[in-house]
């Protein structure tokens, strides 16, 4: 007869294989043959909304050369030389490019749709405009988007049995949302503890957009963090210094401007392991978009790029080629020979090539957390 230690044992035993086995499953997204994708976001997802919803005697400059020129030859409304990470994730499902909702005329929306705006924030301007941050972009908030979305689903789908089958079936892509928020703050010099009291409010906003999308529905969601925004040029040149103590030695970023990236991202992640807990049928994804570019800065040669690729391929002057004043899109502002060796475009957004390696980080579960469960998808889209 066993004795009374060896069953507590036993016992324990059990249990840590069993606790074992509950966190191996919980870690892992349930592998979903997704249908389609929809998007919310700003310009890192913006496939040509903002191009749509502005008046033709006053275009955005994602409107005008060079933009676009890498892939598409011809500027799409998308604030890069070509591809976004939204396009490579739809190239890796097998999917068209998600087309833009607003402006679109006789779009193809049956495998996805995209709400996002370039300039949109994730607390409505009002918000931002009683606390001295001001915007002239877009009023095209998260709250908006949302709304453009739930009106449009009658169209999308028509009954709502269907509705609620695309919606399960789709990728949800909620962002990358939040960054305007501290970009427009930033950029008029706010102090950093003012800035940091958005961050409750910001996090709350896309809490509230996942909980709306899965009350109807949603099963996936994509949530991406904040890019380091000391590696970006437009601040490098903002907060350009003689003080070597405030850059980083491996990268030439900014420290303090990267310290609050992360502390922006641990706050989101904590309020995204909060909603797993509530919804434990929902896939909620978070992108680590911080450290799947941060890499590109740190080891540049690994990645195809050029020794320190901190200034904007597309810009003019100053040690970072960026200038508030003449940007990428002016008349007399000009791009680089060779844009896929650098990481900064413009000065705000990443050239094609980064965003091929951030998706490619995303897609094989490198900065993606948990890692995407691709195993139930077909062989061909596998290859691909």
């Amino acid at each position: 007869m066993a004795s009374p230690d060896f069953l507590l044992a036993m016992k324990l035993v059990s249990f840590l294989l069993f606790t074992l086995l509950v966190t191996f499953v919980n870690s892992q997204t349930q592998c979903r043959n997704f249908k389609s994708i929809f998007s919310f976001g700003n310009s890192i997802a913006d496939t040509g909304n903002l191009l749509g919803l502005s008046d033709p005697n006053d275009l955005p400059a994602s409107a005008f050369p060079p933009y676009g020129e890498t892939f598409f030859h011809h500027p799409t409304g998308r604030y890069s030389d070509g591809r976004l990470i939204i396009d490579f994730i739809a190239e890796f499902l097998g999917f068209p490019l998600v087309p833009p909702f607003y402006g679109s005329r006789n779009a193809n929306f049956e495998k996805g749709v995209n709400f996002a705006v370039a300039g949109a924030t994730a607390l409505d301007t009002s918000f931002l405009e009683e606390r001295g941050i001001h915007s002239d972009i877009t009023n095209v908030s998260l709250s908006v988007q949302l709304r453009s979305f739930t009106e449009s689903l009658p169209n999308l789908c028509g009954s709502p049995s269907d509705c609620r089958d695309m919606i399960e079936n789709a990728l949800i892509l909620m962002g990358e949302i939040g960054g305007n928020d501290y970009n427009f703050a930033l950029f008029q010099r706010k102090a950093i503890e003012e800035v940091e009291e958005l961050v409750p409010f910001v996090v709350t906003a896309i809490s509230l957009a996942i909980t709306e999308l899965v009350c109807i529905g949603g099963r996936t969601f994509l949530v991406p963090g904040n890019f380091p925004l000391g590696c970006s040029a437009s601040y490098l040149t903002l907060y350009q210094t003689s003080n070597k103590e405030e850059y980083d030695p491996l990268t030439g970023c900014l420290t303090w401007l990267n310290d609050f990236s992360e502390y922006y991202n641990e706050q989101l992640q904590k309020e995204l392991n909060r909603l797993k807990e509530v919804y434990p049928h929902v896939n909620i994804i978070y992108a680590d978009y911080y450290n799947a570019l941060l890499r590109l800065f740190q080891e540049p040669a690994k990645f195809g790029f050029m020794n320190r690729p901190l200034p904007a391929c597309c810009g003019l002057g100053g040690s970072y080629n960026f200038n508030f004043s003449r940007r990428c899109g002016s008349v007399g502002v000009e791009s680089c020979n060779d844009p896929s060796k650098y990481v900064n475009w413009d000065g705000i957004h990443m050239t094609e090539a980064a965003y091929r390696w951030i998706s490619e980080g995303l897609l094989k579960g490198l900065y993606a957390i948990p890692p995407f469960n691709w195993s139930c998808l077909s062989s061909k889209i596998m290859n691909h």
